[in-house]
């Protein structure tokens, strides 16, 4: 893989590229930081470190991809920049992720969700022309394909569980399966970038992810919804509250010492 400071971007897709590096780093800050928030809340010693090392491959992810849209941008813009000096409305996270983290089992569905998304996400990634993107998906298709065997273990386990366990996961199926449509989407700017064979049509992912989940789900005795509304609008920059208050607390060092190197 070629230095990222040695790439030479086509001028007519330096915009769309950079929002698309972008895109997929905000999902994957997002993602990464709703996972470090169990860091010492975990049900058990072994989760604790576990969701932590998941949260560590998303932000991991995140810096990659904030590196790469800084220089395709070519405004001088670093990680830290793109991270903590955006307003809630630069980012272009899906709102799946800007969910509360919420109790356990809400966790264990929505990085099941994520992770099976990801992994066939980055593994159609790897075949990009754009070798640093290629690149960054090799590694991160690795870690995907474990969170998504951790979290549909999980699944299993609490779907076919206790009473408790059980009602609990259908709760958070139920309230995540409205969002998970947004992950499919095609835009222009996708639709620029697959034709210039970067970029993957994410659209046309959704029947293997469905029939993905709905093996898992099924040995997990929960009932996958029927619905086809999805929530959307992150992708744009239109979020829900929750964004805003999540980034008040991973901003507030960098924003009360502005420039601070650590």
């Amino acid at each position: 893989m070629a230095a990222v400071d040695e790439i030479s971007v086509d001028e007519a897709l330096k915009e769309p590229l950079t929002t698309f590096c972008l895109r997929l780093a905000d999902f994957a800050l997002v993602s990464g930081h709703r996972l470090s928030e169990w860091a010492g809340h975990a049900p058990i010693l072994e989760e604790d470190l576990a969701l932590a090392n998941l949260g560590l491959d998303m932000i991991g992810q995140a810096r990659a991809l904030y590196t790469y849209a800084g220089v395709v941008e070519g405004e001088g813009r670093d990680e830290d920049q793109l991270a903590y000096l955006r307003r809630d409305t630069d980012y272009l996270s899906p709102l799946i992720v800007e969910l509360p983290k919420g109790d356990f089992a809400f966790t264990m569905v929505r990085q099941y969700f994520v992770g099976s998304f990801l992994l066939l996400y980055f593994g159609e990634l790897t075949h990009s022309r754009d070798q640093t993107l290629a690149g960054i998906a090799a590694k991160a298709e690795k870690e995907m394909a474990y969170h998504r065997r951790h979290c549909g273990e999980w699944v299993i386990r609490l779907g076919d569980g206790t009473s408790e366990s059980h009602d609990r996961m259908e709760d958070a199926l139920d309230t995540l399966w409205s969002y998970v449509g947004e992950l499919f989407e095609c835009d222009q700017i996708d639709r620029i970038l697959i034709e210039a064979g970067i970029a993957v049509d994410a659209s046309a992912l959704k029947d293997q992810w469905l029939a993905d989940v709905r093996s898992v789900f099924e040995e997990a005795t929960l009932t996958v919804p029927d619905s086809e509304f999805s929530h959307t609008g992150g992708r744009s920059g239109k979020h829900t509250e929750h964004l805003s208050h999540m980034l008040g607390v991973m901003q507030t060092l960098q924003r009360s010492f502005p420039g601070a190197d650590w």
